[in-house]
């Protein structure tokens, strides 16, 4: 039997942070600790707040399995047993880490990678405000090699906003989140305006629940999923509507389920992006390892922090990097 542990932290953000319908200054996650009384295993989970997966809902989620995962399950068994979200996140990262450190073998390794992971490209993101103020924030991320952009949904705005950071930044590959805030009615115009400056991907652009709207439509920009793709039922679906699957570890329940999304989409012919909630190092690592898989990464999440928890990733020259000490050594 497992001892159970778990903990809940309001982090503080360094800086509010807005995007379409939302703005946030501070983030609530769920730490879980399993320990077998010689080994122990950690995991954190934020869950997804247009989901209403908030602590209340992620503790009632432990609380209801609770009896099945001090039995030590398995991570496969963990998928049956708990709901896709940031519980069962923070429980898949433990038991991942847990098994890690009684083994002696690595996460990546036990994920099947072929090779220790390599620190990897991640966007930073810069959050909806004026023109001048992204701008001036696109430009504070002097180290960034790749930039992501939050809309709101205000067209003749937002074009504005992508128009003053790729000024200020000519150098970088730019992406832009529509955090689901505009209508099909608009994708025309969104596309066309975004176009002039290079950008790479648009992410989200329609409501959850809107997909069918994408269906047989030809964007000259890919159209990555996040909301409109929870869990690996999700992937078959954006076959035809989107092109790149965003794969975030507190929507999909955690790290093995993510392996197999990021599987499937690969057999589908579509592209994978690893992103992330706002959360601590502890939150990022297991997605790191995911991230060697994909073809974009967005794993910024720390670097919205005002104090991130010890020991961290590390961010330098646009790349991240996590290595054993931070988690699943």
């Amino acid at each position: 039997m497992l001892r159970l542990s778990t903990e809940t932290a309001t982090l503080r953000l360094a800086q509010p942070f807005r995007i379409s319908g939302y703005v946030f200054e501070t983030a609530e996650v769920l730490v879980v600790t399993l320990d077998d009384g010689k080994h122990r295993g950690r995991g954190e989970g934020a869950g997804a707040y247009y989901l209403g997966d908030d602590i209340a809902k992620m503790r009632a989620d432990i609380a209801a399995a609770h009896d099945a995962i001090v039995a030590g399950p398995t991570r496969a068994q963990l998928r049956d047993l708990m709901p896709a979200g940031g519980a069962r996140n923070a429980v898949d990262a433990a038991l991942w880490e847990l098994e890690a450190r009684r083994s002696g073998t690595p996460v990546w390794r036990l994920a099947g990678l072929s090779k220790a992971p390599r620190p990897i490209v991640t966007t930073f993101t810069v959050s909806a405000d004026t023109p001048g103020a992204m701008a001036g924030v696109a430009r504070g991320y002097a180290q960034a090699r790749s930039i992501k952009v939050k809309l709101t949904g205000e067209l003749a705005l937002d074009l504005a906003r992508v128009a003053a950071i790729r000024a200020a930044r000519p150098d970088v590959w730019l992406g832009v989140d529509g955090n689901q805030g505009f209508g099909r009615d608009a994708l025309d115009a969104l596309i066309a305006g975004l176009l002039p400056h290079r950008v790479s991907l648009l992410e989200q652009p329609l409501a959850r629940g809107a997909e069918c709207d994408l269906d047989g439509y030809r964007s000259a920009i890919p159209i990555a999923g996040d909301e409109s793709l929870l869990t690996l039922a999700d992937v078959a679906g954006a076959k035809g509507r989107f092109d790149v699957v965003n794969i975030k570890l507190d929507k999909c329940g955690g790290l093995t389920e993510g392996l197999l999304m990021a599987h499937e989409a690969r057999r589908l012919g579509l592209g994978v992006m690893v992103g992330t909630m706002i959360g601590t190092s502890l939150a990022t690592a297991p997605g790191f390892v995911l991230g060697q898989l994909a073809d974009l990464v967005d794993l910024d999440g720390p670097t919205f922090l005002a104090e991130d928890r010890q020991p961290a990733v590390r961010y330098a020259d646009g790349l991240l990097d996590a290595g054993p000490e931070v988690w699943g050594g």
